[in-house]
């Protein structure tokens, strides 16, 4: 005698109800050879079913020794007996455990799909069962277009797909009408003849009668085994069982094929679950859109006054800022400022609202005393004449240059240029216009302004010789730090205290980026809440895709799924979700900030909140679909085929 395909050695199965055993297998012996066409038979809650589940290695026992062709059962890991499904099982029962979203080819096909064949292969294969098991016209129908008989067929085909020599049918014709039951059981007598070997579990006499050989078991124990049948030599089979693992390429292509079977199954609800993370990924690029768009708005509108820029002004350090009776800078502090090394120029500067006439016309505006060099320092074009010169400066000359706001109001569409407007009671000719500036950083209109020399405008309309403030321009930006701590040391040896601030235009900017980054960063915090809410969501609807699909789990299972096949297709799943929402958010979340933009809120592009808001969906669906992904391959193959 060879070998035995399967031996069973002292048997038992033990369940735990809290502290409370429940034996269901008391110490089985049993030997199958290969070919053996076995039925055991005994009523319901015999242990029969549980003796089917350990056979089909769907279970393990609570003790004794299990040997599939020789080879200890008990030493293999879950992927293993997964790899012994796979090879040599194929399960038919009594409920068929069909998938109902698939068609009845690719249930077939199913257990294929983890084995090496390709799907053109895996498609050949179970077309040929299903046209010899006489369902060819019906191989595109979904298992509830099918009659029971035509489902079990579906069922035996399945069993049929990867080769396995070993047949496991529970009660396989317990949901039949009689003549599909004769049916179903001439099928596997055929097959028996064919070489497979078939065990076959029933409490039906009249089924067990189509076996060669006989057990009997009650209580959890064999009443009655003739001992395995040797009356006939059987033909091996002629088919070998897929041996060989797919590659991890085609691992993950059916994994993602799955994945997005089950999410067009339930649209609404994956739609559902996609609306959580698009609003979070649209959040995230929008806000954060926004966000750089104010903040290069305010740098922008900063850096038009200068970043090359030191700003002096009256007063000590932590004193309110400069007013007309603080008097601690003077002109001869900008003569001395200017003879620094790597100054492009220093200017003073005397400000003052004043009123403007031109002819019948009366207008307020802000008079800048300045120098001659103010459009070099303040890199200020004039846009029609010219600015006055240091010739007008030295000589008090009544000349004046006018910003466009000034000049609108006081001209309209006239060319000012050389007509006279009265400032003080004192006549200034216009000598130019300045090109226009826009607003200030505070939301002041800096082209509403009068220019004249800062002589004139000493002695003429404000009657003091100390300034409002000392702009400094800097050649070499590289180089502000350097020359700031010098004008310092200058400043404080004329002075003898520090009765002065200097302000930092350039450290201005920064600071000003800074506060606006932590307000966009605050922006996409807020925004990024709805993302993990998304998330949270993906999870739950895992979960409960899970408990609904448990079934289908142990199915696949039982076909010869491995765990990390589980693994993937709810994994996958997850990140299909999310991904198909971080694109569809991606896309909204740049329509919406277009459209913000064109209702005139400043935003701003650029592909780092993209992929970062894309990255952070993706890793959502990671880290929230592994806990639901895990549970799904945790599942007990038993426990997970006997839910409804």
């Amino acid at each position: 005698m060879t070998t035995a395909l399967i031996e069973l050695r002292n048997i038992t199965r033990t369940y735990y109800n809290g502290e409370v055993a429940v034996p269901v297998l008391r110490g089985i012996n049993l030997t199958i050879h290969r070919g053996e066409f076995v039925a055991i038979m005994g009523a319901s809650g015999s242990g029969k079913s549980t003796l089917m589940n350990i056979l089909g290695c769907l279970d393990r026992p609570t003790s004794g020794e299990y040997r599939f062709d020789g080879e200890d059962v008990s030493a293999l890991d879950s992927d293993a007996l997964a790899r012994l499904r796979r090879e040599a099982f194929g399960f038919v029962f009594q409920s068929y455990n069909l998938l109902p979203g698939i068609s009845a080819c690719e249930n077939v096909e199913m257990p294929a799909s983890y084995a090496s064949l390709k799907r053109s292969q895996r498609q050949d294969r179970a077309r040929e069962l299903l046209a010899r098991l006489g369902l060819d016209e019906r191989r595109e129908h979904r298992p509830g277009q099918l009659s029971g008989g035509q489902q079990q067929r579906v069922s035996i085909a399945r069993a049929l797909m990867n080769g396995g020599e070993i047949i496991l049918a529970d009660e396989p014709t317990g949901a039949l009408d009689s003549q599909s039951g004769r049916e179903v059981m001439a099928l596997l007598q055929e097959l028996s003849n064919e070489g497979y070997t078939i065990i076959l579990i029933t409490h039906d006499s009249n089924v067990a009668d189509h076996a060669h050989r006989r057990i009997e078991i009650a209580d959890g124990q064999i009443l009655s085994d003739p001992g395995p049948d040797t009356s006939h030599q059987r033909k091996p089979l002629q088919r070998e069982p897929l041996r060989h693992s797919p590659s991890l390429f085609r691992e993950f292509y059916q994994g993602a094929r799955t994945a997005l079977r089950s999410m067009t199954g339930n649209l609404f609800r994956t739609a559902l679950t996609l609306l959580g993370i698009v609003i979070g990924v649209a959040s995230v690029i929008t806000m954060l859109a926004i966000g750089d768009g104010a903040r290069e708005q305010v740098v922008e509108r900063i850096s038009a006054m200068g970043s090359n820029l030191l700003l002096v002004r009256p007063g000590a350090p932590g004193q309110r800022r400069g007013g007309w009776n603080i008097a601690t800078l003077v002109p001869e502090d900008v003569d001395a400022i200017n003879t620094l090394p790597n100054i492009t120029a220093a200017i003073p500067e005397l400000t003052g609202s004043q009123t403007l006439r031109y002819d019948n016309a009366d207008h307020q505006a802000e008079v800048n005393a300045t120098s001659w060099q103010f459009p070099v320092a303040r890199q200020w074009p004039v846009q029609r004449g010219s600015f006055f010169n240091q010739a007008d400066e030295g000589e008090y000359a009544p000349v004046a240059v006018l910003g466009q706001t000034t000049a609108e109001a006081l001209f309209g569409q006239q060319d000012p240029l050389g007509h006279y407007i009265l400032m003080n009671n004192v006549l200034f000719q216009v000598v130019g216009v300045m090109s226009e500036r826009g607003a200030s950083p505070m939301g002041q209109d800096q082209d509403d302004v009068v220019f004249v020399p800062y002589t004139t405008g000493s002695m003429r309309l404000f009657g003091q010789r100390h300034l409002r403030n000392v702009t400094i321009a800097v050649d070499d930006t590289t180089l502000m730090d350097e020359v700031q701590a010098q004008v310092h040391q200058l400043l404080l040896q004329r002075h003898g205290v520090e009765d002065f601030q200097i302000r930092n235009m350039a450290s201005l900017i920064d600071t000003v980026s800074e506060t606006q980054d932590t307000f966009t960063w605050l922006l996409g915090s807020v925004a990024a809440i709805s993302l993990l809410v998304g998330g949270i969501g993906v999870m739950n609807i895992m979960l409960v895709s899970v408990t609904e699909r448990t079934r289908e789990i142990g199915v696949r299972m039982a076909t010869g799924t491995r765990t990390r096949h589980i693994l993937q297709q709810f994994l996958l799943e997850a990140l299909a979700v999310s991904a198909l929402g971080g694109l569809i958010g991606v896309a909204l979340g740049l329509g919406a900030a277009a459209t913000i933009n064109e209702l005139g809120t400043p935003v701003s592009y650029s592909l780092m909140p993209v992929v970062l808001a894309f990255s952070c969906a993706f890793g959502t669906g990671l880290l929230f679909g592994y806990l639901p992904a895990r549970k799904a391959s945790r599942l007990d193959p038993v426990t997970a085929l006997a839910t409804e």
